[in-house]
């Protein structure tokens, strides 16, 4: 019962959010009204709708983690973590809840509302998300004496917030509370000594299979408790990114990449690109690289595309004589390049992270060349090792027919580009646009599911965007403790007093970032390391866009690179294939794309051509 509420509420939530997005254009645009205000309201109900969409991603297990590592290890070790694992997130979630508990109480007066709301009960929804992590790690019962343990821990390094609950309904003051206030204070005092050695255990919980959001907030709140106490900032920093209109429009995207994947998008895309260029050698391989490509360029997340399409590629290689090996390879490899094509969800999160270095559309235009190397040279190493040998011959009828029935879902970006280009359409009004395209495609038109059906992929699509939202607004605290704290500045004197080279600079630049893609997901990565890096580039004359570029070629070259990219363990699973066989046949296509990303990191002219 409350598993239906729970996704009605999410549902109606991304309705209306999609539905009053376009009625608000349509109205002020076409008919002259305007909805003062709309604004606000739409970016608070992305917010409450991320809320929901969090506790949908917890209750699938949908999070983003590095849990595949831990999954691996014996099962007595594996036992152990678990434990461990069970006590560590039930001992943040109990932190992150007394801490969004307080900041909804202090933060908004009563008087600040949005048409007639008070932001308090907005805002309300965001710690009402972690009590619901909290209930339903218990209602699992595992690991009892681990949460129990867990709740403990989380609820004695946070007695600076419980004290603020207790004064704001009870007016007791550190007076009647001195035992709160001492423990309060034992935990600053520990923070000032220990705090790199309890970030140092955060990051190996990520390790245990801790969802990244959970770790990275657990980050923020040693970080600000080391600064002084100011906790208070982890849930109003994740109010602020998670209501930037930017922003606002990734969830959106998100879902409709999953619609899109979920039906027939796929078959009738690949049918096309197989009519079209099956006859010559190679033709197939980039029928795959392309139809890999467009489905990551919506969903924002190349693990959804390799699990989506994963099975139906390798067979339509398989069956043209290509290996089983290489084609699982040429598919996990082209998986993240989509992230580099508009309308990239990283790159529209990027922008909206690095608003004073780089506009959205500079960055979509950058990234679009460097995209097209990747795709290419993934294509061209296909095209090597396809040793097909018979092919059927081209026919004008089958391109006409395959056009005819995959037109409508090729239509769709030329669509998206016309409503910007030339119908004024912001990115959140384009993103509507492309969920309502793609419901109305798949469930009315295509049929893939019915109306019921159609509501379970919503669904399943919410959980998908529900990791991405959290990930966003965990890093969002993080984030501004490092520019509070001057640490990009910092970072950047330290490195140019020891190296003078750009381009020593560069290459330490690609290693580093390497390791950052292998270690953390693209949009943890882009919240807290893309500032710095924007910063310290800065510093060598580095153009904003070809950093964001280089950035974001890292990020989604992390996801192949041995030996913890996200990418190898999904496409494990995907094939039903040992890790290390993953990692070794990918080898050759991960060469070819780190030489792409040390052409387009050396010749600037990759990424300002279109300008």
């Amino acid at each position: 019962m409350i598993r239906r509420i729970v996704d009605g509420v999410a549902v109606f939530f991304l309705l209306l959010l999609t539905l009053a997005t376009l009625v608000i254009k349509v109205f002020q645009e076409g008919l002259g009204f305007q909805f003062y205000g709309s604004e606000l309201f739409m970016v608070n109900l992305v917010f409450v709708f991320s809320c929901f969409a969090g506790i949908i991603t917890w209750r699938e297990g949908k999070h983003l983690s590095l849990s595949s590592l831990s999954d691996n290890m014996p099962e007595k070790l594996k036992a152990v973590v678990l434990r461990v694992r069970a006590g560590a997130v039930t001992a943040i979630l109990t932190a992150l809840f007394w801490v969004a508990f307080s900041g909804n109480l202090y933060a908004f007066s009563p008087d600040e509302k949005i048409i007639g709301i008070p932001i308090t009960v907005i805002f309300a929804v965001y710690p009402l998300m972690f009590f619901s992590f909290l209930a339903m790690v218990i209602a699992e019962k595992k690991h009892i004496v681990s949460c129990i343990i867990g709740i403990v821990i989380g609820i004695l390094v946070s007695c600076g917030p419980i004290s603020g609950v207790l004064y704001f309904f009870f007016k007791l003051s550190d007076v009647e509370l001195p035992f709160l206030y001492a423990l309060n204070d034992t935990w600053l005092n520990i923070t000032m000594w220990a705090a790199a050695p309890l970030v140092i255990l955060m990051f190996l919980f990520a390790f245990l299979g801790v969802p990244l959001f959970v770790v990275i907030s657990a980050v923020s709140y040693i970080a600000f408790s080391h600064a002084g106490g100011y906790v208070d900032v982890i849930p109003l920093e994740a109010y602020r990114v998670l209501t930037d209109k930017n922003n606002a429009a990734i969830p959106l995207f998100t879902i409709t990449g999953y619609l899109l994947s979920s039906g027939s998008a796929g078959t009738r895309i690949v049918d096309l690109f197989k009519s079209a260029f099956g006859w010559f050698r190679g033709g197939i391989v980039v029928a795959v690289v392309l139809v890999v490509t467009f489905f990551t360029t919506f969903t924002g997340v190349s693990g959804i595309t390799i699990l989506a399409l994963g099975s139906l590629l390798t067979i339509v290689l398989t069956k043209t004589g290509y290996s089983k090996e290489n084609a699982q390879s040429l598919i996990t490899s082209s998986g993240a390049i989509g992230l580099l094509f508009p309308p990239s969800v990283a790159i529209i999160m990027f922008a909206s992270i690095n608003y004073f270095s780089v506009d959205v559309f500079d960055l979509f235009r950058g990234a679009i060349v460097p995209g097209l190397l990747l795709a290419l040279s993934m294509i061209i190493l296909g095209i090597i090792k396809d040793k097909q040998t018979s092919r059927p011959a081209f026919s004008l009828k089958a391109v006409g027919q395959s056009l005819k029935t995959g037109s409508l879902e090729l239509l769709m970006p030329v669509v998206l580009i016309i409503l910007y280009s030339f119908c004024g359409f912001t990115l959140m009004q384009i993103a509507a646009f492309s969920v309502v395209y793609a419901f109305v495609l798949e469930t009315f038109i295509r049929r893939d599911f019915t109306l019921k059906e159609s509501v379970k992929y919503l669904s399943e699509g919410i959980a998908i965007a529900g990791g991405v939202l959290t990930v966003m607004g965990a890093a969002g605290s993080l984030a501004y403790y490092l520019q509070d704290a001057d640490i990009p500045r910092i970072v950047a004197d330290k490195i140019l007093a020891v190296i003078s080279s750009k381009y020593v600079f560069l290459l330490l630049l690609n290693l580093a970032l390497l390791v950052v893609g292998c270690l953390m997901d693209i949009y943890s990565a882009i919240m807290v390391v893309s500032p710095i890096v924007m910063v310290i580039a800065e510093s060598y004359g580095i153009s904003p866009v070809h950093t964001a570029v280089i950035f974001l070629m890292n990020m989604q070259l992390g996801f192949l690179t041995p030996p913890v990219g996200m990418d190898l363990f999904i496409a494990s699973y995907a094939f039903d294939t040992p890790v290390m066989k993953i990692v070794k046949n990918i080898l050759p296509f991960l060469a070819v794309q780190f030489v792409v990303l040390m052409l387009v990191t050396y010749i600037p002219w990759f990424t300002s051509v279109l300008f």
